[in-house]
């Protein structure tokens, strides 16, 4: 493996991820997964893009890669408030999250390398995992150094510091990925991405 190249995966106890990234397995139960899935399903999917989305709190706008007060569509319904009241609780928001995108990957899709609207949303995303597993890449431009990390189904991943800022974030589009060795075929998956929304 070049050396630029360091592939890590939850059950690696290397501390070498990005600073600011942190990982936990099973925030959540099954039960609760199943009853966040039905809620999901039951709402209204925009197919405007080559994946299924959901818009809570504020409309994010992909075109102009913005949100902004006036694209506000609502408070976040019951199923959502309360894990961001849940987020907010433990710390992992400074306070509630107010806009919440959910995203459906299908095997072979994914997302383009990223990093989240800087003046748009706060210091913090985090993302809860629901269905398939799969890795997400996360790039440091400058240094072209990669790291791969598995996200399995129930686990909440936080981004903040510099791998808020200085670091990208993709899906590969592909129909399976390699975890600890093992070759493992996706699933639909359904992410559930929390941000707090920030105004000039």
């Amino acid at each position: 493996m070049a050396p630029s190249q360091l592939s890590l995966f939850p059950a690696d106890p290397s501390p070498e991820l990005p600073d600011g990234l942190t990982y936990r397995e099973d925030y959540i139960t099954e039960s609760d997964a199943d009853g966040l899935l039905a809620a999901v399903d039951a709402s209204a999917w925009l197919a405007d893009l080559k994946r299924r989305v959901q818009h809570y709190g504020y409309r994010y706008d992909y075109k102009a890669r913005q949100a902004r007060s006036e694209d506000r569509i609502g408070t976040l319904p019951a199923f959502l408030e309360k894990l961001a009241k849940r987020l907010a609780r433990e710390g992992v928001f400074s306070k509630l999250p107010d806009q919440v995108i959910v995203n459906e990957y299908l095997p072979g899709q994914g997302i383009s390398a990223h990093i989240d609207c800087r003046p748009c949303f706060g210091e913090t995303i985090a993302i809860l995992s629901l269905g398939s597993a799969c890795v997400m890449r996360f790039e440091h431009p400058l240094s072209s150094r990669t790291v791969d990390l598995a996200l399995q189904p129930l686990s909440l991943l936080t981004i903040s510091g510099d791998a808020r800022h200085e670091w990208t974030h993709a899906i590969p589009a592909r129909k399976s990925d390699l975890i600890d060795g093992e070759k493992h075929l996706r699933s639909r998956r359904v992410s559930l991405t929390f941000r707090t929304m920030q105004f000039d």
